[in-house]
Order: structure tokens, then C-alpha cells, then sequence
């Protein structure tokens, strides 16, 4: 199949692309496991095109937890054109992407993953996408390319703080104006200081890799890092696995979910405002 990220199909005088909400109406003739999905909601990932000629719209499921795994497909559905039926857009808005990463086999590693747990049984208001990636960096790269103006990354960031401390960090842009280079250089630079760089999913690796994948800095969301101040560092390469949060970061979890609470309340009222919090500690 070929796709392009600009492809539309038209449907019931609608025209639907990647983003837009459909509810799925399979036909009868379809397979026991598209039917199985009638009446669910969904977001469409992508419009294709087979080497017949035929148009194939693919969605991925409302509330499921794997719709992240964009490097597989085994969380992507194709359905016909006829098989989808529009759902009313809203008012656009702001699309804020909470990404939580880090790996639950390597103590206050996991800090992202467990805030983005605190998130579940949270409310957030439409264009707020929450998820753990845990340390899939392909995945990480490929959602950042979604068309979202802020992504804010939660993970353990060792700054030589007291452990359980929280910062807000704001790296600036991912490209700096026009010019012979040394701006971007800079902003790299302080990238990758503020970006955590512990585990297997390198941030600034992620981040070089979706803009080679999209073209170019532009193609980024504005970053933001919500970090905690590890009590326990590893490199990886230990014998035994620690499972587990240190007492000081595991505190710090329920004051990191209230904090991504109040900072999208902000960036849904103006994405690129300037964050007083930024760059200072919290909580500890």
C-alpha cells in the first residue's frame, strides 16, 4: 500500500483524513473481527491506497491502550470508505501529547511510567493524548509527528538536586532561527542537558530521529520535561533488575500528576505561553 500524510477520502460530503473521528459501521460481508467493531469509535491513523486502486482508511481504536505501537500492526484497522461514518469534529484546539518514559526494570527509571499510571482515572478535556511508552523510542518518534502542538516528556532527570524533587524544564525550541547553524547547535546543546539520558529510550536520540522522520525541526511540537530528581541511578548494565520507586520519588508521583493537571490547563489556553515554573523546582 502507499500512503501520504496529506491524503483524504471523502465521505458523506465529509472530507476525512488523519485526525479525523469516525464511528465504524462494517459491512456483512466482512471478517468476524471487523464486525466484532461495530459501533466503536475511532481516530483515523492514515488514508492508502493498494496497488489496485482501492482506498483503505486506517483507524485505531478509541481506549485502547496499544493504539501507541506505531512501529506494528497489530492496533491499526482498514476499513473501506463506506465503512466509516463521520463523527462531528468540534472546535479545533490545542493537542497537548503527555508521553511518559523510562523503564520499570531500573528503579526511579520508571518515574514517567507511574505518573502516566496516577493519570488513568484522570479527566482530560478533548486534544489530550496521555501515554506510556515506557522506552519504546521508535513509537515516541512517530507520535510526536501527530500534529500535536506541545509534547511534555515525564521521566527521571538527574540535575544534582535532592531526590523527589520535580521540575518543569523547557529546553526551547527544537530548531533555532535561520542562520549559519549555531542557534540549533545551542538549542541542542541544552536539549540534551535538560533531557534525561539514563536508560534505553534516549530522548535527544527520539527527537533527532522524528525530525529526520518528518522533514525537519518543523515538524515538532514545542517540548517540555517534566522531570524528577532520582534517588536510585542506573546505568543498565547491573546484574539484577530493581523494581520499584525510592521512597522520595515515589512520593513525588501524586505531585507530578497535579502539576501536568494545572500545566495543561495553561497550554490549552495559549500552547507556546511562558512557564514560571520552568526550570525550577517543585514540591521538595
Amino acid at each position: 500500500m502507499s500512503a501520504e500524510r496529506g491524503r483524504t477520502v471523502q465521505v458523506g460530503g465529509e472530507r476525512l483524513g488523519r485526525g479525523s473521528r469516525v464511528r465504524l459501521r462494517p459491512r456483512g460481508s466482512a471478517d468476524v473481527m471487523d464486525l466484532a467493531l461495530t459501533g466503536r469509535t475511532a481516530e483515523i491513523d492514515a488514508v492508502e491506497e493498494d496497488l489496485e486502486g482501492r482506498v483503505h482508511v486506517v483507524v485505531t481504536l478509541d481506549g485502547d491502550d496499544g493504539r501507541d505501537f506505531r512501529t506494528g500492526l497489530g492496533h491499526r484497522f482498514f476499513f473501506t470508505p463506506e465503512e466509516v461514518e463521520p463523527l462531528a469534529q468540534g472546535p479545533a484546539g490545542p493537542r497537548i501529547l503527555i508521553a511518559g518514559i523510562g523503564n520499570i526494570f531500573m528503579a526511579d527509571d520508571a518515574f514517567g511510567t507511574e505518573v502516566v499510571a496516577a493519570l488513568r482515572g484522570r479527566s482530560f478535556p478533548d486534544g489530550v493524548h496521555v501515554a506510556d511508552f515506557g522506552i519504546r523510542g521508535m513509537d515516541l518518534a512517530y507520535r510526536l509527528l501527530d500534529g500535536y502542538d506541545v509534547a511534555v516528556l515525564v521521566d527521571a532527570a538527574p540535575r544534582g538536586g535532592e531526590p523527589g524533587t520535580v521540575r518543569l524544564i523547557d529546553p526551547g525550541p527544537p530548531h533555532g532561527p535561520a542562520g549559519d547553524g549555531t542557534e540549533e547547535a545551542e538549542a541542542g546543546e541544552g536539549a540534551g542537558r535538560a533531557l534525561p539520558q539514563a536508560h534505553g529510550m534516549d530522548p535527544v536520540q527520539v527527537l533527532a530521529l522524528a525530525r529526520q522522520l518528518g522533514g525537519g525541526a518543523a515538524a515538532l511540537p514545542r517540548i517540555l520535561v517534566l522531570g524528577c530528581e532520582p534517588r536510585v541511578r542506573m546505568r543498565g548494565d547491573e546484574p539484577d533488575v530493581v523494581v520499584g520507586l525510592s521512597e522520595p520519588v515515589r512520593e513525588a508521583v501524586p505531585r507530578a500528576a497535579q502539576m501536568l493537571e494545572s500545566l495543561v490547563g495553561e497550554l490549552l489556553s495559549d500552547p507556546e505561553c511562558e512557564l514560571a515554573g520552568s526550570g525550577t523546582g517543585v514540591g521538595r
